[in-house]
C-alpha cells in the first residue's frame, strides 16, 4: 500500500494552511457575511447591525518569552491584539472570553498579575471580560482570547475592497516592535552570560514598549467617524507591512506601488536597526507586531487624511497585472515579498 504524500506545514505556512482549511468549511448560514479569511468573521444580527468575532492564541516560547515579558504586560497585549482585529474591520470591540493553559510553576499571584494586565486593557478599550476557561499545561503558558465586536453593515471594512487608484495609508510608525524584540533578546543573552549585568534599556523605552505592550488603534477608528471616512479595505499589521499589503492585494485582486521615502519610521527604530546592522527598510516591511492599521481610501478622500498627524499616505493601488512593488530611495522598482513571521518554519 502506498503511503499518502506528507506535506510539511513549513511548506505552505500559516496562510496556506488557512486557505486549505477554508475549503472544508463553506459558510452555510445566511447570517454569515464574512467567514474565514479576514481579520474577523462577520455575522448579521439585525437590520444593518453586524457582529464581529475573532480570536488569537499566544503560546510561551513561540509568541512571548517570560524571561523579559512581565505578566501584566502580557495580559494587556493578549487583549490589545484581539481588539486590533476588530478595529481592522472598522468595528468596535465589546467583550472577550479568555482561556489559559498553565502549569504549577505559576502561583495564584502570578495568574492574578496576568489578569490585572487584561483588566487594564479592558478598561482602556471599554470592553468586558465575560468568561473563559482554565486548564493545565505541560509545555508552558498558553493564552487564547476570543473577542466579539459590533458595527454597522455599511461601515465594515474588508481586505477585499481596494480599488485601482485608491491611496494606500498606514497609521503610526513601522518596525518599532520588531526592533524592541531585538533589544530584549540581546539583553537576555547578556544576562545569561553574566547574571550580574543590568539590562541597558534606558534609551530604548519606546521600541521596547511597542513590543511588550502594543496598543490597538481604536483612536484612529474613532477619528474615521469624525472625518466621515470609510476605508475601502483595511487590515492590521501583525505579520509585517509587506505581508499585510499582499493580503489586501490578493483579496482585492489588485496590485500596488508603495514608496520607501513615504514609510513612517521612528528615529529610535531607525538608529537601533543601524546599531544591529539591519536595513531599516527591511525592518519596516517585515518586522511585524506593530498592530498599526494598513488601509486604502478613494483619492477623493485625500483631504480628510492629509493633515492627520498619525496617518501616512505611502502609495496607491494598481491593476493586478502590475504586481506589488516598492520604489526605493535609489529609484529602483523592487517586488514586495513577504518575509514576516512564519509560525511553522523548522
Amino acid at each position: 500500500m502506498n503511503n499518502p504524500k506528507r506535506t510539511e506545514l513549513s511548506e505552505i505556512g500559516e496562510f496556506g494552511l488557512i486557505d486549505r482549511l477554508k475549503e472544508f468549511f463553506p459558510a452555510k448560514s445566511s447570517k454569515i457575511i464574512k467567514s474565514i479569511g479576514d481579520d474577523a468573521a462577520v455575522t448579521k444580527t439585525a437590520e444593518n447591525a453586524i457582529q464581529f468575532i475573532s480570536m488569537d492564541l499566544l503560546m510561551e516560547g513561540v509568541h512571548f518569552d517570560l524571561a523579559y515579558t512581565p505578566l501584566k504586560h502580557l495580559g494587556y497585549k493578549s487583549v490589545a491584539v484581539n481588539v486590533s482585529d476588530i478595529a481592522a474591520m472598522n468595528g468596535t470591540a465589546s467583550h472577550i472570553v479568555v482561556g489559559i493553559a498553565l502549569s504549577n510553576r505559576f502561583s495564584v499571584e502570578a495568574i492574578e498579575e496576568l489578569y490585572m494586565g487584561m483588566k487594564l486593557a479592558c478598561e482602556a478599550y471599554s470592553i468586558d471580560l465575560v468568561g473563559g476557561d482554565t486548564t493545565s499545561s505541560r509545555s508552558g503558558l498558553g493564552i487564547s482570547v476570543t473577542v466579539v465586536g459590533e458595527g454597522r453593515e455599511e461601515e465594515a471594512a474588508y481586505r477585499s475592497g481596494a480599488q485601482i487608484n485608491d491611496l494606500i495609508c498606514v497609521t503610526g510608525d513601522l518596525g518599532a516592535a520588531f526592533m524592541g524584540l531585538q533589544v530584549l533578546e540581546r539583553e537576555k543573552q547578556v544576562y545569561l552570560a553574566n547574571p550580574d549585568m543590568q539590562p541597558e534599556l534606558l534609551d530604548k523605552e519606546y521600541i521596547v514598549q511597542r513590543q511588550l505592550r502594543p496598543e490597538a488603534r481604536v483612536d484612529v477608528i474613532k477619528s474615521f467617524k469624525t472625518l466621515g471616512l470609510k476605508p475601502s479595505a483595511m487590515i492590521d499589521i501583525s505579520d509585517g507591512l509587506a505581508s499585510e499589503l499582499l493580503h489586501i492585494c490578493k483579496e482585492s485582486n489588485v496590485g500596488a506601488y508603495i514608496y520607501e521615502d513615504k514609510l513612517p519610521i521612528d528615529p529610535m527604530t531607525f538608529d537601533t536597526a543601524r546599531e544591529f546592522e539591519l536595513d531599516p527598510l527591511t525592518v519596516m516591511l517585515n518586522g511585524g507586531e506593530d498592530y498599526e492599521l494598513l488601509f486604502t481610501i478613494a483619492q477623493s478622500d485625500y483631504e480628510k487624511v492629509r493633515n492627520h498627524p498619525d496617518i501616512s499616505v505611502i502609495g496607491y493601488i494598481k491593476s493586478a497585472d502590475e504586481g506589488v512593488h516598492i520604489y526605493t530611495k535609489g529609484d529602483h522598482l523592487v517586488p514586495v515579498t513577504a518575509q514576516g513571521w512564519n509560525h511553522f518554519k523548522s
